[in-house]
């Protein structure tokens, strides 16, 4: 019981450190008449992007000698086979608070900032889905904010929001220091309950109504934001989540060719916990070689 208890602490605890690093940017262009109770949330992996975006943050690590090819073809293969599991536990989740930033710590916060920025212009850019893009800037031209929710840090996830001209992002967020990482993170991944958790608390703080607000994901792990708000939308869904939609009557959008994914370099695992094994598998499997 008490570990159950301890990880709705966690999630609450991400979600409510998400909302409060929250930012938000005036889009660009001319200012539609505001709807200032309502807003969209848009999931980034596999929903605004075709693939993990964490993975194309550190393949462009790799290629700046920051995080080498070994370490990346590790990560690779540790989210392959934790993607064929099928499966999600807190054992992997909580392997990702300590491994999925580690790449980053002792890094300056302003460095990966710029970084991020740079690998967005160089990888991430030509992955994004038109369609949800689309999507999103229909609900910009109605007058309503439209934030991206991300288990992405959220440094990465502000620059994929800024790119796209939404009005801001909730990522998961990291500890700092004086300006530097310290390698933990604060509370838990923003993922699952954790994201339904920043949403709410945003929307507190923005005095949004969340009963006509909007949510887009690929993925049933996110059932905690989309049945949050009053206006869910599947955003090429994988099989749990399609049943779910057609099931409940909500709208499902289906941008890939042929209703197939068509993913560039890794798969985007199915959820953070997913993510999380990947991450946390390539670097267990680069500590044993190092040390045999």
């Amino acid at each position: 019981m008490r570990r159950f208890w301890q990880r709705d602490v966690d999630h609450k605890k991400a979600g409510e450190a998400a909302a409060a690093a929250a930012t938000v940017v005036a889009p660009p262009g001319p200012v539609p008449t505001p709807d200032p109770t309502a807003a969209a949330f848009f999931d980034v992996d596999n929903t605004m992007m075709r693939g993990a975006s964490i993975y194309y943050f550190a393949r462009g690590l790799a290629a700046r000698k920051l995080f080498t090819m070994r370490d990346l073809a590790m990560f690779a293969w540790g989210q392959a086979v934790f993607r064929m599991r099928g499966t999600e536990n807190s054992e992997h989740i909580g392997s990702a608070k300590e491994a999925a930033l580690a790449f980053v710590a002792g890094q300056q916060v302003a460095a990966i900032v710029k970084l991020s920025e740079e690998i967005y212009d160089e990888v991430m850019a030509d992955r994004i889905w038109h369609g949800t893009r689309t999507l999103a800037l229909q609900h910009l031209d109605a007058g309503q904010q439209v934030w991206l929710v991300t288990a992405t840090p959220v440094e990465v996830a502000r620059t994929i929001s800024h790119r796209l001209g939404l009005t801001g992002a909730l990522g998961t967020v990291a500890e700092t220091r004086e300006g530097v990482y310290t390698g933990r993170l604060v509370g838990n991944l923003l993922h699952g309950p954790a994201k339904a958790e920043a949403v709410r608390a945003l929307a507190h703080r923005e005095g949004l109504d969340l009963a006509r607000c909007s949510a887009y994901s690929d993925s049933v792990n996110d059932l905690p934001m989309l049945t949050a708000v009053g206006h869910p939308h599947a955003v090429n869904p994988d099989a749990g989540l399609r049943a779910h939609a057609r099931d409940h009557g909500w709208p499902i959008h289906d941008f890939r060719t042929g209703r197939k994914v068509t993913m560039v370099a890794l798969p985007a695992a199915a959820g953070a916990g997913a993510l999380a094994g990947g991450v946390a598998a390539g670097i267990a499997l680069r500590r044993h070689y190092r040390t045999s």
